[in-house]
């Protein structure tokens, strides 16, 4: 067929794209102008109420203690083949046995994972990592570095950096969005994976079409999506949005201690370090619309009754892409967003029950 003729045939299809892409970043702009508001008021609210620390974040100086805890593991570095960047990860346990590789989310670093890195390094050689942009890893401050493909490679790097030819995948949050996206398009490199609090991008994005209580969960994506004021936001009155958010007797991390939370906010406090983890945020809308796709790497998927940010009808959204068989789901209840820190008992026996064929 002439060259032409497929190109006349086509326009209206790639014009409808065009038209559907324009709509969606002028609502996602809207939605980011009202959040900024919203968000904006709530980091005034902190400074009056707080005026001694000011408006702007405190750096840190030091690095709390419990992140050179040896009992967690040794911190190492790694130069990706890909990019050439360098990052930063801990660890510990049987050098020649399975590899199991922790992915962090926002806003935390590879110290989330520090009961995980303690109960499994008796069978297995566990990882975690400060992801591109995080804590002592390289971060490149422009926002086309932190595409999903070239979060995807660093995975891919790591695995096979450290040696092995596959492993088994542990994420949360963030670190769960881009898991689900490396079993789809690397799935040999993922033998079994454990997802906590993360749906696929693409049954996201469709659940969030069709529930509107799920955009709203998400407001704060909308913020994201703007240059350098969420940023500026989140470090007024010494970091008080995310103390909140980590810390909220409701919504937050039961049980953390100061020297824990610091051990997060230490690395957000330096210069330019919220830059990476939001430009994360900023590249999530680029591939709209995104087509469904199957899911079949076997799976463990953890999930909080009461988690503040994703409503629990996404489990089932999830489950109806997988291939039969190869999905295993739990919603804990009364449970919140940060199972790895908040019932890791819990999460330790799904993860022994499910992982219990690999150890003979």
């Amino acid at each position: 067929m002439p060259e032409l003729v497929v190109t006349a045939l086509l326009a209206p299809s790639r014009l409808t794209l065009k038209l559907l892409r324009a709509f969606m970043w002028s609502l996602v702009f809207s939605a980011a102008l009202v959040a900024a508001a919203v968000y904006g008021c709530i980091a005034l609210t902190h400074v009056l109420c707080r005026p001694r620390r000011g408006c702007c974040g405190l750096p840190r100086r030091t690095p709390p203690a419990c992140l050179s805890d040896p009992a967690l593991g040794e911190h190492c570095f790694l130069t990706l083949k890909s990019s050439g960047l360098r990052l930063h990860y801990v660890s510990t346990g049987c050098g020649n046995g399975p590899l199991m590789l922790f992915l962090h989310g926002f806003p935390q670093n590879w110290f989330s994972w520090r009961y995980q890195l303690q109960e499994f390094q008796s069978r297995f050689h566990v990882v975690a990592v400060d992801m591109r942009g995080y804590g002592s890893s390289d971060a490149p401050r422009d926002v086309d570095s932190y595409t999903i493909d070239l979060l995807m490679a660093d995975i891919q790097d790591v695995i096979l950096g450290l040696g092995y030819s596959k492993c088994i995948l542990v994420a949360h949050d963030w670190g769960a969005l881009l898991a689900w996206n490396f079993s789809i398009y690397y799935p040999s490199l993922v033998e079994r994976m454990v997802v906590v609090s993360a749906a696929p991008m693409s049954v996201y994005q469709e659940y969030s079409m069709r529930h509107i209580g799920q955009f709203f969960r998400s407001n704060y994506v909308f913020l994201f999506q703007l240059p350098w004021l969420p940023e500026k936001l989140l470090s007024m009155s010494d970091f008080q949005i995310l103390k909140t958010t980590l810390t909220h007797h409701k919504r937050g991390i039961p049980h953390l201690s100061p020297s824990e939370l610091e051990a997060f906010l230490y690395d957000f406090s330096q210069p330019s370090g919220l830059i990476g983890p939001l430009n994360y945020y900023r590249n999530i809308f680029r591939n709209f619309p995104l087509e469904p796709q199957e899911l079949a790497t076997p799976t463990l998927l953890l999930w909080g009754e009461k988690d503040t940010y994703l409503e629990q009808g996404l489990v089932g959204a999830i489950s109806s892409r997988f291939v039969p068989g190869r999905l295993e789901a739990h919603i804990l209840p009364g449970v919140g967003h940060w199972i790895p820190q908040s019932h890791p008992e819990e999460m330790h026996q799904y993860m022994w029950a499910f992982l219990q064929d690999l150890l003979h």
